[in-house]
């Protein structure tokens, strides 16, 4: 068996505190990219395909590196024909995380352990998987219940209606708590062609025609009661560039002059963007909500295939940009007024690792852990990733305290990753007790397992009040 219940588990300390203290908690998945409509409606799946390959860009860039046709990959092709082509490059996977979380996800939820996908296995693995698929436990919502997911926080636009997950919150057979997350990107991008359609569509959804920057206000406030009413305890703000030059009267007149239909140059786009972000960060504090800041991807590459398939269908990298000083003015503004609210910082470019991890340190106060740096993301969610990112958390922060790993995923059986995460925190922790780097405490050791895998994500994001 490739994949066994000792799985990254190198020493013996890691088996036990694997096994005796991360294995069987639940999953308070924080951060993820799922459907709510898909939950809300207890979706059934027919087939690997619709679970594994539809918008699934991290399998799409293998295929596509791997010389499979688009056609395969995004294309209208049948589902049979594309979980074969993936099938097909899955053993020129390995080295790449894709190896590791197929098979986990094969493992757990299908008990499929006994082959490795490939193309003398496609066949078996369809056949075996759809008929599993069938079953009433193999819904959305028994898929959630088989890995023991408790809260799931999906990603939503301030003009969503939040439909679905009030049908979630009123069905009491759904087991499982779906809260949303306030997603603003649309609004701190006053530069793009859609901004003043979205504009109006904002105001459409706050039942607020806005014409000033008075309205726009007033139309947030609003849309943020309504994510509130919904249970949200949450932002998440999608930040490719990040400079800061926040400027109320400046940001007044900018928008003003965008809904007027002027281009603003760059030096006026970032003020109305920091002046927002800034207002923002000030009523996630008032709501006791958390921020979240994802920074410094580099989106949307290729524009022959942006302009094909739209964003998000795997074209974007890795950002090289310089942020310290914007994000410490952005953090310190709110700070220095006590209206910066618990706030996880994200990196996607490991160099910057370091740099996050003592940038957290300078706004701690009174909460711990108010501030972090948060899971290993994107690129980085695969074994080196994440244990680059554990290392700069434990020796410039206090891992103890870190609020542990999510999915960010779109993928309904991509809760292994949570498995994942804990081996190779565990196996970590275990190492450090084999070289005598830490007492061979199981107490000691194992509550910061715990924690980390669990009880610090309820603690931090209030999930059990």
């Amino acid at each position: 068996m490739f994949i066994d219940e000792n799985f990254l588990l190198h020493s013996e300390w890691a088996r036990r505190l694997y096994h005796d203290h991360a294995a069987d908690l639940p999953i308070y998945d924080y951060h993820s990219h799922l459907s709510p409509a898909d939950i809300a409606a207890d979706r059934r799946y027919d087939n690997l395909t619709q679970i594994w390959l539809d918008g699934d860009h991290y399998k799409w860039r293998a295929m596509r590196t791997a010389g499979v046709a688009e056609a395969l990959i995004t294309g209208k092709t049948n589902d049979y024909d594309r979980f074969v082509a993936f099938a097909n490059i899955v053993p020129q996977c390995i080295g790449n995380p894709i190896y590791h979380w197929t098979h986990m996800e094969l493992r757990r939820p299908f008990g499929i352990d006994d082959v490795l996908l490939g193309p003398e296995t496609a066949g078996a693995v369809w056949q075996r998987s759809s008929e599993l698929l069938a079953a009433p436990e193999f819904s959305a919502r028994g898929i959630l219940r088989q890995f023991d997911v408790r809260v799931v926080a999906t990603t939503d636009d301030p003009i969503d209606t939040l439909e679905h997950h009030a049908a979630v919150a009123a069905d009491p057979k759904s087991g499982i708590r779906m809260l949303p997350t306030w997603r603003p990107d649309w609004l701190l991008k006053p530069d793009r062609a859609e901004f003043a359609g979205y504009i109006e569509r904002l105001g459409a959804s706050a039942g607020i025609e806005i014409g000033s920057y008075a309205q726009l206000l007033a139309a947030l406030e609003a849309r943020l009661d309504h994510f509130a009413a919904h249970g949200c305890v949450s932002a998440d703000h999608g930040l490719d560039d990040l400079a800061f030059a926040a400027d109320d009267g400046a940001a007044e007149r900018s928008f003003a002059a965008r809904l007027g239909g002027k281009h603003l140059s760059p030096d006026e786009t970032v003020t109305l963007a920091s002046t927002l972000l800034v207002w923002l960060g000030r009523r996630y504090a008032e709501r006791d909500w958390v921020m979240q800041l994802h920074i410094g991807a580099q989106r949307d590459n290729n524009s022959r295939m942006h302009a094909r398939l739209g964003p998000n269908t795997g074209f974007d990298s890795i950002g090289d940009m310089h942020y310290a000083r914007p994000l410490a003015q952005l953090l310190d503004t709110l700070d220095r007024d006590d209206a910066l609210p618990r706030t996880i910082l994200y990196g996607l470019n490991p160099r910057d690792n370091e740099m996050l991890a003592t940038m957290i340190g300078n706004f701690q106060r009174d909460v711990p852990g108010k501030i972090q740096f948060g899971a290993a993301w994107w690129f980085n969610d695969q074994k080196d990733g994440i244990l680059r990112h554990l290392t700069a958390v434990s020796q410039m922060s206090l891992l103890s305290r870190f609020v542990g790993m999510l999915t960010d995923s779109r993928s309904i059986v991509s809760f292994s990753r949570h498995e994942y995460f804990r081996r190779v925190l565990c196996d970590m922790i275990g190492g450090w007790v084999e070289a005598g780097e830490v007492p061979a405490d199981a107490a000691l050791l194992g509550g910061i397992v715990e924690a980390v895998c669990c009880n610090n994500t309820l603690a931090y994001f209030k999930l059990d009040r």
